[in-house]
């Protein structure tokens, strides 16, 4: 079982006798969603933390986008509900890059791949995203690629 796997699985223990709610319930829903993913296909397999961590990260922009949704339906409770769950996520993954961090990282690539033009973005974003991991957002890369480049 991985480290990350582990911790959530101690931590809805922890949450369940503390009658906290919220993280119960999210807690309770990720380790479904991993049970699910591990489940999925032809066989059975255990996750690592990498793959925890992305599930995570897909799980937290789910709840982003779905409390956005709500705000435009005019449901704020619903809305705050999912930016609840969105926070109780967030405890589980990486540290966000600053802008600082992504622009010297996107500085680096631009300079190891000799990229001069926007025909080369692609170069560029494939050694960026290896080295983000989940850190910063594909939107946000690229947009600082796309700056840099033109």
């Amino acid at each position: 079982m991985s480290e990350l796997k582990a911790r959530l699985k101690t931590d809805l223990t922890t949450a369940m006798k503390a009658k906290d709610k919220v993280r119960t319930a999210t807690l309770r829903m990720v380790l479904t969603t991993i049970a699910t993913e591990e489940s999925a296909g032809s066989s059975q397999r255990a996750l690592g933390d990498d793959e925890v961590t992305k599930l995570l990260i897909r799980e937290a922009k789910k709840r982003r986008e779905a409390a956005e949704a709500f705000d435009k339906g005019d449901r704020p409770e619903a809305a705050a509900n999912e930016r609840a769950e969105s926070e109780v996520l967030s405890d589980y993954l990486p540290k966000p890059l600053t802008d600082d961090e992504l622009s010297q990282l996107v500085t680096a690539a631009v300079a190891e791949t000799s990229a001069s033009g926007m025909k080369e973005m692609g170069k560029v974003m494939k050694i960026v995203n290896a080295q983000i991991a989940g850190r910063a957002d594909g939107a946000r890369v690229a947009a600082e690629v796309k700056r840099q480049l033109a």
